[in-house]
C-alpha cells in the first residue's frame, strides 16, 4: 500500500464534527480533507474493484443486500432527531474477522463480515451491540469487537489513506509545484493517486508511479479512505470469481502459479518499480504475509484487490501492467522469491512511503 499523508489527531477530531452533516449526503465513509471541493463516492468493497482477471458484482436479490437497501431507504425517508445527527466512526477490533448480523443477537442471521482494519459509521446502539454501515454492509456488530471514539480515530489514522481524485479530463502531474515545471504524467477524470502533502499554496504533492509529483488543488478532490467489510453476497461472488479465474488459468498456456507470479510482479512494479531489489521483495512479502495471516483474503488475487489497500490495483494501473506484458525480469524475480517464502521485512503486513513512522525502512518505504 502506498504512503499517504497521515492525518494529525487534531485534524481527525475536527473531521469528526464535519461528519455530522456529511454522512447524510454521502454513501461511503468520506472524511473531509484540506482543500476539498466535493466528496468522492468511495469504492465500497472488493465487489466494486475492476479486476484484470474477472470483474465482480453485487447480487441484488440476496437477502443481506435487500436488508441493506431497505435500511438505507428507511433512513433516507425519516428525519432524524437533532441529537442523533452526529455520526461516529467505528473500527473493527479483531485480529482476523468478525461477524455482522441482521439483528442485535448471537442467533440472528449473519449478513456479512468485518476484517481487521475495516471501519464504518454508527447507525444505532443497543444492549452491547452497534448497528454499523461499512460500505455496502449494514448490520449489527458486538461492541466487544469494536473500537469507538479516540481509539477508532487513532486506528483509522494509522491504516487509512488520503487520495487525490482528478476532476479534470487531463490533469498534468508536474515535477515541481509550478505551472512551468516538467510534466511527468497526466491524470484523466476520476483517476486517483495517493496524497503526500497539501502544500497550502494551490499545489498538492502526490505519489505518481512511485515518484513525487504535483497537481493544482483547484482541479482535484481529496478524500480520506478506509477499508470496508463485505456482505455475504459479495463474498460469494468473489469466491466464485476466484475459482473461475483459477480454472481459466489452468487451461491456458501459463500455469496458475506463473499467472499469480505475474500478477504479484505487476503490483511490485507499480508500488516499488524504482526501488532496490530488497524493497521490491519486501512489497511482495507484504502481500504473501497477508495471504498467510488469516486476517486478509487467502489468495494473492484477493489481497491485491482488497478495498482501500493498494492504490495501483484500485485505479487500474496494475491491470494495465498485467495485461500489457511490460513487467521487468527483476520484478518477476522478486515476486517469485516472495511466493517461495523469502522476505526482507519478517512478518510485516503494512507499508507506506517513509515519513518518520517507526518500522523497517528500505529505500523510500517503511514496513511494519
Amino acid at each position: 500500500m502506498k504512503n499517504a499523508l497521515k492525518l494529525s489527531r487534531g485534524f481527525i477530531r475536527q473531521v469528526a464534527v464535519t461528519l455530522a452533516v456529511l454522512v447524510f449526503l454521502t454513501q461511503g465513509m468520506t472524511v473531509e480533507a484540506r482543500s476539498t471541493a466535493s466528496y468522492l463516492d468511495l469504492a465500497s468493497g472488493i465487489t466494486n474493484i475492476i479486476s484484470p482477471i474477472s470483474p465482480l458484482g453485487i447480487d441484488a436479490q440476496a437477502t443481506e443486500v435487500q436488508v441493506a437497501a431497505n435500511a438505507e431507504k428507511t433512513q433516507d425517508d425519516s428525519e432524524p432527531e437533532e441529537d442523533n445527527k452526529e455520526a461516529t466512526l467505528v473500527m473493527a477490533n479483531v485480529s482476523s474477522v468478525m461477524n455482522v448480523r441482521e439483528e442485535p443477537g448471537e442467533d440472528a442471521q449473519k449478513v456479512g463480515v468485518l476484517y481487521k482494519d475495516c471501519g464504518g459509521r454508527i447507525l444505532d446502539r443497543q444492549d452491547g451491540w452497534t448497528k454499523i454501515q461499512s460500505g455496502e454492509l449494514i448490520g449489527w456488530a458486538k461492541d466487544e469487537y469494536l473500537l469507538f471514539d479516540d481509539e477508532a480515530m487513532e486506528l483509522a489514522e494509522d491504516v487509512g489513506k488520503q487520495i487525490v481524485t482528478s476532476n479534470s479530463s487531463a490533469l498534468n502531474v508536474r515535477a515541481e509545484a509550478s505551472g512551468d515545471s516538467e510534466v511527468i504524467g497526466v491524470l484523466t477524470e476520476n483517476a486517483f493517486v495517493d496524497l503526500i502533502e497539501d502544500q497550502g499554496d494551490g499545489w498538492i504533492s502526490v505519489d505518481y508511479n512511485d515518484e513525487t509529483g504535483y497537481v493544482q488543488s483547484e482541479y482535484v478532490t481529496t478524500d480520506f479512505k478506509i477499508d470496508y467489510g463485505e456482505t455475504l453476497a459479495a463474498i460469494k461472488l468473489r469466491e466464485e470469481a476466484e475459482k473461475k479465474a483459477a480454472l481459466t488459468r489452468n487451461r491456458g498456456k501459463v500455469s496458475a502459479d506463473a499467472d499469480e507470479v505475474r500478477l504479484l510482479a505487476a503490483l511490485i512494479q507499480c508500488e516499488a518499480g524504482n526501488q532496490p531489489y530488497e524493497g521490491r521483495l519486501a512489497v511482495g512479502a507484504v502481500v504473501m504475509n497477508r495471504v498467510k495471516s488469516g486476517a486478509y483474503p487467502n489468495s494473492i488475487y484477493g489481497v491485491i484487490y482488497a478495498s482501500g489497500q493498494f492504490t495501483p490495483a484500485l485505479n487500474g494501473t496494475v491491470a494495465s501492467v498485467y495485461n500489457g506484458g511490460r513487467i521487468s525480469d527483476t520484478n518477476l524475480q522478486a515476486a517469485q522469491a516472495a511466493i517461495n517464502g523469502e522476505t526482507t521485512i519478517g512478518s510485516a503486513l503494512h507499508f507506506r512511503r517513509a515519513n518518520g513512522r517507526e518500522g523497517i525502512v528500505i529505500g523510500a518505504h517503511v514496513f511494519w
